[in-house]
């Protein structure tokens, strides 16, 4: 791994102004979840922080719903978690099921004593929160529109440049964290390569009017043609997922509406579905995040299989792991070793939540009738044991 130089003192910083980009310690590059917590945490300590935001608008457009216990933990630090735990809907069992028939029922209440359950929340609300506190902190610290298109690394700092709304920018900062999801720019810029494969797993997923009757329970449906899961989401709405053979990117709500009845016997209302995404699933592994002063964390780090909904807590806690580093880097301490651990230790963390993704997506692809009936009894069998019930709960909560 390259080795940081340490940081004796900090830029200059220009007299400030809405919209302006200054020296600053430490530079965004992306303005998602993870972004924005790792902004929130830098300024909390007291660092000067600018998060450039090549999106205009947030994009109400988003998979991520899941907030496991570790990423509650980890949300405490920056003052949001009790708001968004009001605003989400709490799931603290689970349950597997047929058409036909009930198999598992797991509870989550064990997992974690402060957070025993995972909140259910579109990412697009998680965001607004997050936003709406990091401009508390600082009103010009989102700087959206912005585009990297450079960087150059001198060894005392970096210097980011490329183009905004006013025209062509260049920011100084003493770190840079690159949290600008699976394609990420700034891993281009820096010429790392990512290991990734596309997996032949694929889904539909959308939004509907939760007529289920099922409440804060979140349900998957082990069928022949694939699984179906359901999760509850604030408002009254719940959220199916089904896989499918192919990619069907050209589906509509009625397609789906017509896969989870046929399997599962539920007939979600096609005509009030408020959302609608079809994709395929890609992992991506790099062999090293942190390269001289810039830093790689969430999708852009290590991307999971949204099965199970990992990614946006795995990345929030490299937030939380890197957020003190880079402030006593910026206090003059070398922090070298430091950041080696973390490269590590986070890396190791996305190991395990991959494989975790993974062993989800193979439990819900299409088996023959015969296999998957022999398939479920076992599994029932299996979880009449509390001890393997509370095992699987700790796993897929990520304890």
């Amino acid at each position: 791994m390259a080795e940081p130089a340490g940081v004796s003192e900090r830029p200059v910083m220009a007299a400030s102004g809405p919209g302006d980009l200054r020296d600053v310690d430490v530079a965004v590059v992306g303005g998602g979840p993870v972004g924005l917590v790792l902004a929130i945490l830098a300024l909390q300590d007291g660092l000067r922080v600018r998060v450039l935001e090549r999106r205009t608008e947030r994009s109400s457009h988003s998979r991520a719903i899941g907030i496991h216990p570790p990423g509650m933990a980890a949300l405490e630090a920056t003052g949001v978690a009790g708001q968004l735990a009001a605003e989400g809907v709490q799931i603290r069992r689970g349950a597997a099921r047929t058409r036909d028939r009930d198999l598992i029922s797991i509870s989550f209440s064990k997992t974690s004593t402060a957070y025993p359950y995972v909140l259910a929340l579109p990412q697009e609300r998680t965001e607004t929160v997050l936003e709406a506190r990091l401009r508390e902190l600082d009103p010009d610290a989102l700087q959206r529109g912005h585009q990297v298109t450079g960087l150059r690394d001198d060894g005392a700092g970096v210097t980011l440049t490329g183009a905004g709304p006013g025209g062509e920018f260049s920011l100084r900062a003493s770190w840079v964290v690159a949290a600008d999801g699976a394609r990420s720019p700034v891993r281009g810029l820096l010429g790392v390569e990512a290991t990734g494969t596309l997996l032949r797993d694929s889904y539909l997923m959308g939004d509907f009017p939760d007529t289920t009757g099922d409440g804060p329970v979140g349900v998957l449906y082990l069928e022949p043609d694939g699984i179906v899961e359901s999760f509850p989401l604030p408002g009254g709405k719940r959220r199916w997922v089904a896989h499918t053979r192919t990619l069907l990117s050209d589906a509509d709500a009625k397609d789906l509406a017509t896969i989870v009845a046929a399997r599962t016997g539920k007939k979600p209302d096609a005509g009030a579905s408020t959302m609608l995404s079809a994709f395929s699933v890609r992992t991506t592994a790099l062999r090293q995040l942190v390269h001289g002063r810039t830093v790689l964390i969430g999708d852009a780090a290590h991307e999971v299989s949204p099965i199970g909904g990992q990614g946006m807590t795995l990345g929030w806690l490299d937030a939380a792991e890197l957020a003190p580093l880079l402030s006593a880097a910026v206090g003059g301490a070398d922090v070298t070793r430091q950041l080696t651990a973390f490269d590590l230790r986070r890396r190791r963390a996305a190991v395990v939540a991959s494989a975790q993704a993974r062993l989800n997506m193979a439990l819900g692809r299409p088996l023959p009738r015969r296999l998957m009936q022999a398939r479920n009894a076992g599994l029932a069998r299996l979880f009449r044991s509390r001890r393997l019930a509370g095992l699987v709960a700790r796993r897929f909560t990520m304890q």
